[in-house]
């Protein structure tokens, strides 16, 4: 697998992968990172990569000529890759996305700035397009690197135990139970006593309803699906 940012600053993504699981994912070889700079396609003399809107409107757009050259030479060298935008006026990214999409060969982020893309580079370069929330960012690099990290932790090898992928939150309309380390007492608070006695029947059951009171206070909406695949 292979991952590429197409970005006008990479620092600001570069320095996720110099640490913890990724790194190791990354130096076992399991997937790589590019990135590619539109700005090195500006035929501009001065490498600009925007300009004031059409229509008018504040803000300057990302304007196509670098775009779509960098796209291109990216599609040139790989026929497969799969190309995303990251833009807040676009379907929710969800678990289902990160685990569909962790079986493609080569995906390729674009991060827009300004005031967006124009909107031409999406509709002939956009195989697909997402947004990680209802609210706005500066730029699009902290969403692909949202989307990043939740394709990776589902690609063969990059956790250490693959079994964390089945209890997690959103493999079922539940959220995660509560996690508990040790000690079992720390200054006066104690986990559950279920959880200490060995009844894995008993353990089962009390997730499942700290499961459900949880995602009642803070998810109706996915207790609800719950209880209709329940029925």
């Amino acid at each position: 697998m292979t991952f590429t940012f197409v970005t006008l600053f990479s620092n600001l993504v570069e320095g996720y992968f110099n640490d913890s699981i990724l790194k190791r994912a990354i130096e076992k070889n399991i997937f790589s990172v590019k990135y590619l700079n539109p700005r090195d396609f500006s035929l501009n003399k001065h490498s600009k990569v925007d300009d004031t809107a059409v229509g008018g409107g504040a803000g300057m757009v990302m304007n196509p000529q670098p775009l779509f050259d960098a796209l291109d030479s990216l599609k040139k060298e790989d026929e497969n890759v799969y190309i995303v935008f990251l833009t807040p006026v676009a379907k929710p990214f969800v678990q289902n996305d990160a685990k569909r999409l962790s079986n493609k060969s080569h995906i390729a982020f674009v991060s827009g700035r300004y005031e967006g893309i124009d909107e031409r580079v999406i509709e002939k370069y956009a195989d697909e397009v997402f947004s990680i929330g209802d609210y706005i960012l500066t730029g699009g690099e902290l969403a692909s690197l949202v989307i990043c990290d939740a394709i990776s932790r589902n690609i063969e090898g990059v956790l250490g135990n693959s079994d964390s992928l089945t209890v997690e939150s959103f493999e079922t309309p539940l959220l995660e139970a509560p996690s508990f380390s040790k000690p079992k007492l720390y200054e006066g608070l104690s986990v559950p006593s279920e959880y200490l006695k060995g009844n894995h029947s008993k353990i089962r059951s009390l997730k499942l309803a700290m499961s459900e009171c949880k995602t009642k206070f803070f998810r109706p909406d996915q207790l609800k699906k719950h209880c209709q695949g329940v029925k």
